[in-house]
Order: structure tokens, then sequence, then C-alpha cells
């Protein structure tokens, strides 16, 4: 992703009671109880992580990369996804690379898609190893666990997992050398006559941090960003998600200028002075499971919230 300016410088209800427990059930008296909904789990995410960061650097065309990919793959099928890959070849400023995106389609009871997306490349860098903790691997680590969630319960809307190759330049960021991924998903979308399906888009980028710190991206839809921003706060992580603006450059952006409602959940505030960013610092010591259980609650909740807005049939 490319930074804002600041960034790149170094982001009495009492006669209802029986009747409650009587729907309740109780085990010991033979009633039935119905099934606690799912939890998002930051230790299973957090292990991901560190799987994913011992890949090595995984820049795209990667060995490293395509190993991870097929690790990720039986991840998600073992959780009872279907998975489909959408391999491509991208023009960079050092030859054509092969990329690949994988998709997850979770079939719901409305035909309207809510898609929740990452990238899980790492920036190429030639002068010392990157390992990505935060940067590709947390946000591949949270598609994973809501993929073991949302792949084994039956959800009101059809919801996308999309895990983006190609999102970090090749060399220098630009409108040509950057969400290469993105791009091309949202071309071969408009051509197949699928993108105005996707009625919200929530990007989620660098959510690793052990010091998490979300600020309103400008570059979101302000309706969506609202709607995600809202929970975090009913949710009690109104310090995490603050409403301080940022404009940040993301895979969400071929999204919103192709019409869809996109919000983009990063935190580009990694380290003292954003230290760590985009360095050999970007390590699993400074990420944490409960900055990935956050944002997975978030996400979850956002995600319900959505299921009963007008906006999206």
């Amino acid at each position: 992703m490319k930074p804002p300016k600041e960034v790149t410088s170094r982001v009495r209800v009492l006669p209802m009671i029986p009747l409650l427990v009587l729907l309740a059930g109780a085990g010991s008296a033979g009633g039935w109880r119905s099934a606690p909904a799912p939890v998002f789990d930051g230790n299973r995410a957090f292990a991901d992580l560190k799987r994913l960061v011992a890949f090595g650097p995984r820049p795209s065309g990667s060995q490293a990369l395509e190993q991870a990919r097929a690790w990720m793959r039986g991840e998600l099928e073992r959780s009872g996804c279907r998975v489909e890959e959408d391999p491509f070849r991208a023009e960079t400023p050092i030859g054509e690379l092969p990329m690949d995106n994988l998709i997850v389609k979770i079939p719901g009871e409305r035909p309207a898609v809510a898609m929740v997306a990452g990238h899980y490349d790492t920036k190429r860098f030639d002068g010392y190893r990157f390992v990505g903790a935060n940067d590709g691997a947390s946000s591949a680590a949270e598609l994973l666990e809501l993929g073991r969630i949302l792949c084994r319960r039956q959800n009101p809307l059809t919801i996308w997992l999309v895990f983006f190759d190609g999102e970090e330049a090749v060399r220098e960021w630009s409108p040509a050398d950057s969400l290469y991924g993105s791009r091309h998903l949202v071309r071969k979308l408009s051509e197949d006559g699928e993108l105005a399906r996707i009625k919200a888009m929530i990007l989620v980028d660098m959510i690793g941090d052990a010091q998490l710190d979300i600020r309103r991206d400008q570059n979101s839809t302000p309706w969506l960003a609202n709607l995600v921003f809202g929970e975090a706060r009913r949710q009690g992580y109104a310090r995490q998600f603050r409403d301080e603006p940022t404009a940040i450059d993301d895979d969400h952006i071929p999204f919103v200028n192709a019409g869809v409602s996109a919000v983009d959940l990063i935190d580009l505030d990694y380290g003292p002075a954003n230290r760590y960013w985009h360095s050999a610092e970007d390590t699993v010591a400074h990420c944490s499971p409960r900055s990935l259980a956050i944002v997975g609650r978030v996400v979850l909740a956002s995600l319900d919230r959505l299921a009963a807005d007008p906006r999206l049939p």
C-alpha cells in the first residue's frame, strides 16, 4: 500500500426469565441448548501468521509464495471452504511475473456479496530479509480464521474471502507497479458481469500490530466506514479504531474506482516513527493475537450488520 505523506516521511423483564430458561434448555434436565456462535480465535490466527512467516520472504512469483499459497489452500479446504484460484500474469518492472489470487465463495441465503479481502505477498527487497509478519502475513492469517468460521455456518449474505497476490510494488509504488491482484480481479469481474454483485468490500491490511491503531481512511466509502467503525465502538474498541483521518492507496482503490463500496482497515503506525514498516523488523515479535482477534470480531459483527442493511438486497 501507499501510505499518507506523514507516514512516508517517517499513521425489567423478570416475567420472561422462565421462558428464557426453557428456550435455552438445561443439559442436566434433558433440555436442548443451541450451539454458541463461533468466536474469532486470535491465538489460532496468530499461529497461522507464524506459519506464513516461516516460509520466509514471499514476493510475487517466488517459490516461497507458491508454497504459502498451497498451504493456505489446504487450511481452507480443511475448514470446509471451496477455494478457487485466479492465476494471471502481470507485467512488472522486472518482467512478466506469475500471480494468483485465492478466492473462497461462501454461498448465502441472498445473492448479494460481501467481500472480505487482504493480500498475502510480501514486498521484494534485495538488501535485507523481509518476512512481512504484519505486512502480508497478518491479513492472510485473518482471512484463514474467518474462513474457519464463515465456511461452517449459514450466512444470510453470500461472502467472498479474497487473498490478493501482487499488492506490493515490485520496485517503486506507482499506478502501474502496485495492486496487481486487485486490479486484475476488478477487470475480470467487470468482464464477467459479476462486479455488480459485490455490495460491500472490507479490506484488512497490517492488522497484526501489537499496538493496534486503525485510523479512518478517507479513500473508503463513508457509509461503510461508518458502519464498521460504529461496530468497533459498540464492541468497546474505540481506542483501536480511531476517527482520525488518513488516506491510503490499497487494494480497495480499484474497487472504489469501479463503483464498489469499500473500506480499508489498516494500521500504518507500526512501531516508533513507523520504523517497522517495510523493514527487517516486521517480525512476529511486533505482532499480537489480540490485535488479530479485535479486527476479526469487528469484521464478523460488521458482516452481521450488513445483512440487515437496506443497501444490500
